[in-house]
């Protein structure tokens, strides 16, 4: 009998493991794992929406005719280790091998690479046959640094899929539309009610009691994320048909009354493989080449530049720069992540709704997460580690591979400029120009230094004073500089002056 090990986000259906007509040999392998849970503080929605659909996973492969050996987190002879749990399974199954899907996460890849060395068996690796790039690509993409710019990736992977071009040249004329899609939503476009699956996940919730495993977040007994390819796919089609005609207007906007907007909420069903990259491409392009009375092209591309583009380069940056992004701290920040992001109260508006609609669904959109809450956390001077844990443990799509470039790159400056080419922080008026967050906030988004002044205002301006060296010489930053260069003295010393009273009170 030959092992074959399945993680919490390799629930591929379609993986030429199951194409298979004899699977007579083999013993399918799941595990709830302590150390799955543990290695940071997890939402509930999150750990439970992992394990709701690993579970429905493992019955559809029994259905099936698989056999499957599963280990939920509260049995008895769960050792809480892949190592110990395998062990005990070579003798009673006389095992003669152990197969698993190379990990997307840079520990656990390293963990199973030590199998060979642990087991005095036979111990092989398979692609997860998932991602639009194989690991081996990403790795000759990660040589050449012009693959480094999201552009250049993007426009190579369109060319090389076929992905919205004729002839090698884009659809449209234009490789990117995202010009197009900077729209504030002020209900101009009534947004269609969520697909509810109201999955009843209330025994996994009850033995992660019996665990005390420790977690955050609103507990429910229901969960609207998808626990089977069925779902997803309703999900997808739901997207495709209903909120894609508007995606691409609004995908940056930001409501206090609506926390998804026009955005598909598929990124948990493709992490954890029940949808493929592909495929959903594959499927919005068809949609559109087949509806373009129903949906303009720059809704269609501004979505796959999130999935062909961004997805798949920051998988390549991971594997790529793990070491260098993973440690880095370039602005050297060190400070505590203010309590706002455990709570859900400040008095900031945009950023008590972020941090509650995070802790109440799990979920937050890209915009939410960069220019609101990842840019207080930078302008706070947070630690990037206490950023790091906080993005990877509340959100219910978060797995290293996807966060770890996107928080510590892209949010948080950390990396010194691998993934972005200036760090993402913005003053009051782009949150106002792109919410409105600002109209019901006790805060003046007009002014820096006065009590009820906006505190993004002076956190802004004192944070490009004081990375002067840093950032003087970015060409992406120069109008900026030289409109601080022109500030009075006397306001700049003001400004600092309640930066530094924000930063030090933690608590807004």
């Amino acid at each position: 009998m030959i092992i074959r090990l399945l993680l919490g986000d390799q629930l591929n259906s379609s993986h030429s493991w199951f194409e298979e007509q004899d699977q007579s040999h083999y013993l399918y392998v799941m595990m709830e794992v302590e150390t799955e849970t543990n290695y940071v503080k997890h939402h509930q929605l999150k750990v439970v929406a992992f394990f709701s659909a690993m579970r429905n996973f493992a019955e559809t492969l029994i259905s099936k005719g698989c056999q499957v050996y599963y280990f939920k987190i509260n049995d008895s002879h769960n050792k809480h280790s892949f190592e110990e749990n395998i062990k005990g399974l070579i003798e009673p199954f006389s095992i003669t091998a152990i197969h698993y899907q190379l990990p997307d996460e840079y520990r656990l890849y390293q963990l199973f690479k030590n199998f060979k060395s642990l087991f005095s068996l036979e111990v092989k690796a398979f692609d997860t046959e998932h991602f639009f790039c194989s690991l081996s690509e990403i790795a000759e993409l990660g040589k050449e640094k012009k693959y480094y710019l999201l552009e250049n990736f993007y426009r190579h992977l369109r060319k090389r899929h076929q992905v919205l071009v004729l002839n090698d040249k884009p659809l449209g004329g234009k490789w990117n539309f995202d010009a197009e899609n900077r729209n504030k939503w002020k209900n101009q476009v009534p947004i269609p009610n969520l697909v509810h699956f109201n999955n009843d996940v209330s025994s996994v919730v009850e033995d992660l009691k019996a665990m005390n495993i420790e977690i955050f977040g609103k507990s429910t007994s229901i969960s609207n994320y998808p626990k089977s390819r069925e779902q997803a796919l309703l999900q997808l089609e739901y997207f495709t048909t209903h909120l894609l005609p508007h995606f691409g207007t609004y995908q940056d906007a930001m409501h206090t009354d609506e926390a998804w907007l026009f955005h598909s909420n598929l990124s948990f069903a493709m992490n954890v493989k029940m949808l493929s990259p592909k495929e959903v491409v594959q499927h919005v392009e068809e949609y559109y080449l087949n509806n373009q009375d129903k949906v303009g092209l720059a809704q269609v591309e501004g979505f796959i530049r999130q999935i062909l583009g961004w997805r798949e380069y920051v998988r390549m940056v991971y594997w790529n720069k793990f070491n260098e992004v993973k440690s880095s701290n370039f602005l050297e920040h060190k400070k505590a992540l203010p309590k706002v992001f455990w709570t859900g109260k400040s008095q900031m508006k945009c950023v008590a709704t972020c941090a509650q609609n995070s802790l109440d669904h799990a979920y937050a959109h890209h915009i939410q997460r960069l220019m609101v809450l990842g840019n207080y956390a930078l302008l706070m001077e947070s630690h990037p580690d206490e950023v790091d844990a906080w993005y990877l443990g509340v959100y219910v799509d978060a797995i290293e591979w996807v966060q770890l470039p996107n928080t510590r790159g892209m949010s948080q400056f950390a990396d010194g400029g691998i993934v972005a080419t200036k760090p993402y922080i913005s003053s009051g008026n782009y949150i106002d120009k792109m919410s409105n967050y600002c109209s019901s906030c006790s805060f003046d988004k007009k002014t820096k230094t006065e009590e009820n002044s906006c505190p993004f205002n002076s956190l802004y301006w004192h944070f490009l004073d004081k990375n002067r060296s840093k950032f003087e010489s970015n060409q992406r930053m120069k109008m900026m500089y030289a409109l601080l260069n022109k500030m009075d003295k006397k306001e700049l010393s003001k400004i600092n002056e309640r930066a530094h009273y924000l930063i030090e009170k933690r608590n807004i």
